[in-house]
């Protein structure tokens, strides 16, 4: 089945072909020792497998921006192949799908490059954390803009359905086995878990890691927020699940739940965030609310830098705001790349503004849940925009521990600045292996 095993960026892998013989033989005499927990649904009659056959872990993070994928041997945590796609280079119409624009265009490089032969004796198995609500084995991605037809501005709903993947018969499509869809935070969640907390983060307060390191706190609750396309939120709390005497890592028992938590109520703290938020309700329609989304998000830094350009027009920079209105999808990087100290007046204040209410709605996430487990702070605009967060007098933790009479509380609780970007993937890796563990439990016990 493997020619040769290729990483990213082409660097070379170690070609052993009785890793996966040996694997097969282990993984179906053995139940697999998984380090996180998740509820899961039973295999379906089409994802039913012998214990021949060939497993490969196809993986995604889908985001409103980017799509990353990579492919995996059971087992292992460094992928065979990965790439990263551009949506609105590849879902550019309401007749575009992932499948056939980009997950099998990514199977077929595979097989073009030499990493792998697929065949049928191959058994994918899938998983892709995507952005949005998951109900049924499928998700209505919530922040890809594009519209239903050429000849109207309605909105078209772009799906993700895990169950109509499995029964997919095109080209190399058809080797998906199981393809299993969880929201986008649950795979932040489960990466979180994998972090090495002193080379894959910045510690946002000074006793951040003492805590994490305290075995009386550290398998309290856990919380991610990320700022991204969108704002994604989700919690973590101790399971039971396989956290046996042989495996009592406070990995072992953590169980991920989804939320949408990026869409409650922006709450403006001053005077100028007052003038935002009716701004934005003006903008979109909304009498009564907006979601804080609308602020925190590359698509929220955006509306912040608009409303302040046209509220204070003599700052604006001519060459910066015409990037920045030509920049599409991408106007929330001008604005950040722009909010460096020597930088644009107007970017510099809206990052100001993004970060203070970032850092709110994380200090509200941590009265809700007080989770001693730790706070993680992930997103790609987290480590994009990290001089706006880091450092006690940032905007960030300023609004961060800016709680009233329980601020005092936030002391108690971990908070780490995640600069790792491939949480979504690592998760959505481990949530692959459980499928495929769990298809072999069942097979065992036929």
């Amino acid at each position: 089945m493997f020619k040769t095993y290729i990483g990213v960026n082409n660097a070379p892998l170690i070609a052993l072909p009785a890793l996966l013989a040996a694997y097969k033989t282990y993984q179906y005499m053995n139940e697999t020792k998984l380090s996180t927990t998740e509820s899961t649904t039973e295999p379906s009659s089409t994802s039913t497998t012998s214990s021949d056959k060939d497993y490969l872990l196809l993986v995604g993070d889908i985001g409103g921006t980017n799509c990353r994928l990579a492919l995996y041997l059971p087992s292992t945590s460094k992928p065979l192949y990965a790439k990263e796609y551009l949506n609105s280079k590849y879902i550019t119409n309401a007749s575009k799908t992932f499948e056939k624009e980009i997950f099998l265009p990514f199977l077929q490089s595979c097989v073009k490059e030499a990493i792998v032969q697929l065949n049928d004796n191959t058994c994918i198995i899938a998983c892709f954390a995507a952005a949005g609500p998951v109900h049924g084995n499928a998700v209505v991605m919530t922040n890809i803009d594009i519209p239903s037809s050429d000849n109207n501005d309605t909105k078209a709903e772009i799906i993700l359905d895990g169950n109509a993947m499995e029964t997919n018969m095109e080209g190399y499509l058809q080797y998906i086995h199981r393809c299993k869809i969880v929201n986008d935070f649950v795979g932040q969640g489960y990466g979180a878990l994998d972090l090495d907390l002193e080379t894959e983060t910045i510690p946002l307060t000074s006793n951040s890691l003492a805590l994490a390191k305290d075995s009386t706190l550290n398998r309290g609750p856990k919380v991610c927020v990320g700022a991204g396309t969108g704002l994604g939120e989700c919690y973590l709390t101790q399971s039971s699940l396989d956290n046996d005497d042989n495996n009592d890592s406070p990995k072992a028992g953590y169980e991920c739940y989804p939320s949408e938590g990026g869409h409650v109520e922006y709450a403006p703290r001053t005077d100028i965030e007052m003038e935002l938020l009716s701004y934005l309700k003006e903008k979109f329609q909304s009498k009564h609310r907006v979601s804080v989304e609308r602020v925190v998000s590359g698509r929220g830094l955006a509306n912040v830098y608009e409303f302040l350009a046209k509220r204070f027009p003599d700052q604006v920079d001519p060459l910066i705001h015409n990037e920045f209105l030509n920049a599409g999808d991408m106007q929330g990087r001008v604005v950040g790349v722009n909010s460096h100290p020597h930088g644009c007046k107007v970017c510099i204040q809206a990052a100001e503004i993004f970060a203070s209410a970032y850092g709110s709605e994380v200090g509200s996430a941590a009265l809700k849940f007080i989770p001693t487990g730790g706070v993680y702070v992930t997103g790609g605009l987290t480590p994009k925009n990290i001089q706006h967060i880091k450092g006690e007098n940032s905007p960030f933790m300023k609004a961060y521990f800016d709680k009233g009479r329980v601020s005092g509380l936030l002391n108690t609780i971990p908070i780490f600045a995640v600069m790792a970007e491939d949480l979504g993937l690592r998760g959505a890796r481990v949530c692959a292996q459980r499928e495929l563990s769990n298809i072999l439990r069942n097979m065992k016990k036929k």
